[in-house]
């Protein structure tokens, strides 16, 4: 079978096109698969220690430069550099008051805690709560204390032991908050990826219908996620990259997730040269250097997309970008290499029982994609216009959306430190458990006492503690209402208000609910900033690659609705199937720049795929080839990059989970709506004009337009490209 005529090489370096096909090389493929290899045992122990450099401190997930991260870092000039961090034990009964025997437990408790506490600090309590009904003692720990957590654990199990019948005993505080939060990523990195891992690999053969195939793609996103660790803890560790514990469980289901699309495509496209081909070699080559430039756009576009989250003021989304962007270069060189490199080293056989003959005529022509096809062509109005109004439908749910979770709510199963704090809630003033603090210049503390405790919502305020030269006092303010409370957030503006007023103090307020209220800000104040960034750069990419303006416009658009339908519908699972109090302050965000990177993904896939076929049979036929073609494998790459999304859903943190459940629907609706109906029925309506102002736009002004002069025309283009 006569191979098909390959577009021009362009006019890039001959050495820069050899580079790229190298991995399909007799002799080069070799080199490729040594060097990985040698990549991998040399480099394997520094992925262990990406934990080491990651960021789990009180600024971590706060935004860069606001007030509460301000108070943060004030707070480690007292005590030396340990911040106190209280952990509340709280005794309670439901109906009944508590008993002298609940008293008694409570302070033999107070006693055996004793060896806990910081430093200089002594234990509060036990404070009886005014209706009667608990008890509440308060342990200082030192927040430096790198045994934490086997602390707490120690004050929980002490807690717990001889309970007189009846007594509820219960630890929380922002210690019992910190360390929970911190179990929520124990053993994350592990968890996800041998999850991520099974369905990935059950997706492939069921794709491939192969004993064998599967485990290429598997072992090369294995390779780029060592490769991936090793390049984020060398980049935290040199070059302030920062890495928290949400960023690094993410960055493996990214990995996983994009590696395995790359190898479905370049399969795909390997797949149909090895028909073309005798020589595996030269199929390849081939396969790399068409599909190549589709992949690397994508990569590109996903890692640029992902970047501009470095624009965001909240630490963790500048993390999230950063670290997102690193994985994905990682996995598109493991992808173009050693993946190709594989394939070669192993022959046709790897496809088997499936295996592609030389001269056989792939199954192309009477696929469910043609048959779509056809019917897109004889209605592609109504079938764009028909999408456009599902997806606003779904889209209409989000205008409904209650934003901002408590920390009640932050968790599907509510951890030992929640608990203690609804009881704290219904037993004592709300805030007394955790409550807000102000630093203050140590001349202007009576002054600045005196006006925090005139504000409205304030219960209390006393002098805890001065830095050992004097300069600063810090506050601690009891609030009237919960800490995570609209109320407790009005009452800490009020506070910033009247502290700020004070000539000389120098005021700052932070704690818990100064955090949550800095956080929702930032995320609104991100939104407007990284958005419009985003957008641009994705739209200059597209032009880039598809040589055209109108294109990239619609595509643009078009994910862009897929992102609104696709949040619209995960409101109505979250609040009628999932049971979610709301939406994270982060999720909008975070889900846009995942879903416009991840959705022009496909549209990449199919539409450069399109163009191709454009020149060479002419645009109406061009449009049909690419969706028949790319379908297959972008439904599978969609369906495998949607599942590995959805296995944040099982996780106990409500952020992740709401996360995956986004961006898999936002795919799932990129792959079976957008990419495989909207965009196509799009193109067969506008016609060749679609490409304005290529000179494949400017060709043919109908939809039936004649190939050959499309192709005479492109010619040059081609060399651009």
């Amino acid at each position: 079978m006569p191979a098909l005529p390959q577009p021009p090489a362009g006019r890039f370096p001959r050495s820069l096109r050899r580079l790229a096909t190298a991995p399909g090389g007799t002799r080069t493929k070799w080199l490729i698969l040594a060097v990985w290899l040698l990549l991998a045992l040399a480099l394997g122990p520094l992925a262990g220690k990406l934990g080491e450099v990651e960021d789990s401190g009180s600024n971590a997930f706060l935004p860069r430069g606001a007030e509460s991260a301000q108070v943060n870092t004030e707070l480690e000039k007292f005590r030396g550099k340990d911040e106190i961090m209280p952990a509340v034990a709280v005794y309670s009964r439901d109906e009944a008051r508590t008993t002298k025997a609940d008293a008694a437990k409570a302070r033999a408790d107070r006693a055996d805690f004793a060896e806990h506490a910081a430093k200089g600090e002594q234990i509060g309590g036990p404070v009886p709560a005014k209706d009667g009904k608990a008890l509440m003692v308060v342990v200082p720990l030192a927040s430096g204390d790198e045994g934490l957590s086997d602390t707490l654990e120690e004050i929980r199990t002490v807690a717990a032991a001889n309970a007189p019948p009846g007594l509820d005993v219960e630890v929380g505080g922002p210690a019992g908050s910190l360390i929970d939060s911190i179990k929520v990523f124990d053993n994350l990195d592990s968890t996800l990826m041998l999850a991520t891992g099974a369905v990935v690999t059950l997706l492939l053969l069921i794709t491939y219908r192969s004993p064998l195939l599967w485990l290429f793609p598997v072992l090369s996103v294995g390779f780029a996620a060592v490769l991936t660790q090793v390049a984020t803890y060398a980049l935290a560790k040199y070059a302030s990259l920062p890495v928290d514990p949400q960023s690094s469980g993410i960055l493996m289901v990214l990995v996983f997730g994009v590696g395995t699309d790359y190898a479905l495509l370049l399969i795909a496209r390997y797949r149909e040269e090895l028909h073309r081909h005798e020589d595996r070699h030269e199929a390849m080559r081939i396969a790399l250097r068409r599909s190549g430039p589709a992949i690397v756009a994508s990569a590109g576009t996903i890692a640029i997309g992902l970047a501009c989250l470095a624009f965001a003021d909240i630490n963790s989304s500048r993390s999230l970008g950063l670290v997102g962007a690193v994985g994905v270069v990682c996995a598109l060189l493991a992808m173009i290499t050693v993946l190709p490199a594989l394939l070669v080293a192993t022959g046709r056989w790897v496809f088997w029982p499936f295996v592609p003959r030389y001269g056989a005529q792939p199954r192309t022509a009477r696929t469910v994609w043609s048959r779509i096809g056809a019917l897109l062509e004889r209605r592609p109005r109504w079938s764009w216009l028909m999408s456009i109004g599902v997806t606003a439908v779904l889209a209409l749910s989000a205008a409904g959306i209650s934003m901002g979770l408590t920390q009640e709510e932050m968790y599907q199963d509510k951890p030992e430190s929640v608990i203690a704090q609804e009881k704290l809630a219904a037993h004592y003033p709300s805030g007394s458990s955790d409550p807000a603090t102000i630093v203050v210049k140590s001349d202007a503390r009576d002054e600045t006492r005196k006006a925090a405790s005139d504000v409205a919502g304030v219960e209390s305020v006393r002098v805890d503690d001065r830095t050992s030269d004097g300069a600063l006092t810090s506050l601690s303010v009891v609030l009237e209402h919960a800490p995570d409370s609209d109320a407790a957030k009005d009452t800490v503006d009020g506070l910033r208000d009247a502290v700020h007023r004070v000539d000389g103090a120098d005021a700052l307020v932070g704690g818990t609910t100064a955090e949550s209220l800095d956080t929702a800000r930032a995320a609104d104040s991100d939104l407007r900033t990284v958005i419009p960034i985003v957008l641009a750069v994705v739209l200059l990419v597209l032009v880039w690659l598809l040589r055209s303006l109108l294109a990239p416009l619609l595509l643009l658009a078009t994910v862009v609705l897929s992102y609104f339908g696709a949040l619209g519908a995960s409101n109505l699972l979250f609040t009628h199937v999932l049971g979610f109090a709301g939406v994270d302050h982060s999720i909008p965000l975070l889900g846009f720049v995942f879903l416009v990177a991840l959705g022009i993904d496909y549209n990449i896939f199919l539409m450069t795929r399109v163009r191709e076929e454009a020149v060479r049979q002419g645009h109406t036929k061009g449009v049909l080839a690419g969706l028949t073609s790319t379908g297959g494998v972008i439904t599978s790459a969609g369906i495998v990059l949607a599942a590995t999304f959805a296995v944040f859903a099982s996780m106990p943190l409500v952020t992740m989970a709401q996360m995956g459940v986004l961006v898999g629907i936002g795919v799932l609706l990129d792959t079976f709506l957008v990419r495989t109906v909207l965009v196509p029925s799009l193109a067969l309506d506008i016609g060749a004009r679609i490409w304005w102002p290529s000179r494949l736009g400017r060709t043919a002004g109908s939809r039936h337009d004649d190939a050959a002069a499309v192709r005479a025309g492109e010619e040059k283009e081609l060399q651009k490209v």
